[in-house]
C-alpha cells in the first residue's frame, strides 16, 4: 500500500503548491531595480576619489550610447533612501549626463559588511592614490574589528591577510595605515609622488614623518613651501629621531632641509624683480622659465659666433 507523503504545515506556503522549484530558485536571485538617482546617497567617508578625467569621459560616452551596463550596488536606508556601496563613478557619470534613474541591485548589508564590500570592489583598480589606499585599509580594518565584536587580537595577522588579498605584504599595509596620521597638506604630497607632480614625498619618508606631532608636521610643511624641497628618507629618519629625543624646532628643520642630498641637482634662485629689470619694458611673459632658457640659448649662440671670428 502506498504511503502518503506528510506535509509540514508549519513551513508550507500556498505558493509552493502552485510554483515549481525552478520558479522558487528564480525568486531568490538578485533582481535589478530602477531607482531614482535623487534617492541614492554617497557612501559616508568614501575613500576613493571620483575625478573628471579621461576615464570618466569614456564612461560617460559608454553610458550615453548603451546605458549603465553593470548595475550599481546599494543598500536600503531609513526613510526609503539608499546608500551606494559600489558604482560611484557610474552614478556620477549618469548625473553629469542628466539621467534621472539608474539600475541598481539592492543588498541587505550591515554597515560593516558594506564597508568591506566597498573597499574590496575598489582596491582592484589601477592607479589608486596612496591616500585612497590608506583610508580604505583603515576603514576595512575597523569594520573587521567591529564584525568580530572587540579589539583585534592579532593586528599583524589581519594586516597580512589584507596584504595577501591585494598582493602586498603586511608591512606595506602598515605603511599605508600610517599615512592616516599625516596632515592633509603632507598627504597630498604623497599622492603627488604617484601623480608625478611637485612637491612630492615618497612613501617611506612619509611613514617616518607620520610619527611627528601635528604641530611639527605644520612646521615641516612651511619649510617645504619656503625651500621648495622635500625630505629624503634619510632626512625623514633624522626628523623622527630628533622629534622623539628633543622635539623639533623650526631652526633644526630649516638646517636639515638645506642639506645637500645625494644626487641632488643644484637649483639656481633668481629674484623675479631682478629678471624683470633687464627685460624689455612692457614685454609680457607667460612662462618665466622658458623665457630665461631661450635668453641663455640666444646669448650662448652669440658667444659661439664671437669665438669663431
Amino acid at each position: 500500500m502506498e504511503q502518503k507523503k506528510n506535509i509540514d504545515l508549519t513551513t508550507f506556503k500556498l505558493d509552493d503548491f502552485f510554483s515549481t522549484q525552478e520558479d522558487r530558485d528564480e525568486d531568490k536571485k538578485e533582481k535589478v531595480e530602477i531607482i531614482d538617482l535623487s534617492l541614492i546617497d554617497d557612501f559616508p567617508e568614501h575613500p576613493f576619489k571620483v575625478q573628471e578625467n579621461e576615464d570618466l569621459s569614456k564612461l560617460k560616452e559608454s553610458i550615453k550610447d548603451n546605458g549603465v551596463l553593470e548595475p550599481i550596488i546599494v543598500r536600503k536606508k531609513e526613510n526609503n533612501r539608499y546608500e551606494i556601496i559600489a558604482g560611484h563613478r557610474r552614478k556620477f557619470a549618469s548625473e553629469l549626463l542628466g539621467n534621472n534613474f539608474i539600475p541598481c541591485i539592492v543588498r541587505n548589508m550591515t554597515k560593516e559588511e558594506a564597508i568591506v564590500y566597498m573597499v574590496d570592489s575598489n582596491l582592484h583598480r589601477t592607479n589608486i592614490l596612496p591616500s585612497e589606499k590608506a583610508k580604505a585599509y583603515k576603514m576595512k580594518m575597523n569594520a573587521i574589528k567591529n564584525i568580530k565584536g572587540g579589539p583585534l587580537g592579532h593586528n599583524a595577522r589581519t594586516r597580512d591577510i589584507l596584504g595577501e588579498e591585494n598582493s602586498e605584504s603586511g608591512r606595506q599595509v602598515q605603511r599605508y595605515l600610517r599615512l592616516n596620521e599625516l596632515i592633509p597638506e603632507l598627504l597630498d604630497m604623497v599622492d603627488n609622488s604617484v601623480l608625478n607632480e611637485k612637491p612630492a614625498i615618497a612613501l617611506r619618508p612619509a611613514v617616518e614623518i607620520s610619527y611627528l606631532s601635528k604641530d611639527e608636521q605644520e612646521m615641516l610643511f612651511n619649510s617645504i613651501e619656503y625651500s621648495d624641497a622635500t625630505p629624503s628618507h634619510a632626512q625623514a629618519i633624522k626628523l623622527r629621531k630628533e622629534s622623539e629625543l628633543n622635539g623639533l624646532t623650526e631652526e633644526f628643520i630649516e638646517n636639515l632641509m638645506n642639506e645637500e642630498k645625494p644626487n641632488q641637482i643644484t637649483k639656481i634662485k633668481i629674484s623675479e624683480n631682478k629678471i624683470k629689470s633687464v627685460m624689455p619694458k612692457n614685454y609680457k611673459v607667460n612662462n618665466m622659465e622658458d623665457f630665461i632658457v631661450k635668453a641663455v640659448e640666444y646669448y650662448s649662440r652669440h658667444l659661439n659666433r664671437d669665438r669663431e671670428r
